[in-house]
């Protein structure tokens, strides 16, 4: 049912190959886009996403102590008194 495709990633500009098997893996998890990139760049912009060289550069972490625990912990945004803080024990707790 399914052929072999040859692609253009939209990052590199190389030709890839969405095999028989990736469409129809696709098709079972009801995908309607082919990819747009190669298995190279898919694997750099994941790990981009997932805090590697990103273009946004690190985070700011503020220190905090936790208002459940009291332990103290360090948060990604800067903590305000009308709102309580949680390390991330216990905000996985809360959850």
């Amino acid at each position: 049912m399914y052929q072999d495709k040859t692609l253009v990633c939209k990052d590199c500009g190389n030709e890839f190959v969405f095999t028989a098997g990736e469409q129809e893996f696709y098709a079972e998890k009801g995908f309607q886009n082919e990819p747009t990139r190669c298995k190279d760049c898919r694997n750099a912009k994941k790990s981009q996403s997932r805090g590697g060289s990103s273009a946004r550069g690190t985070r700011e972490m503020f220190d905090a102590v936790c208002d459940e625990c009291g332990k103290e912990t360090k948060i990604p945004f800067k903590p305000r008194m009308d709102k309580p803080v949680y390390c991330s024990d216990c905000f996985a707790n809360r959850r």
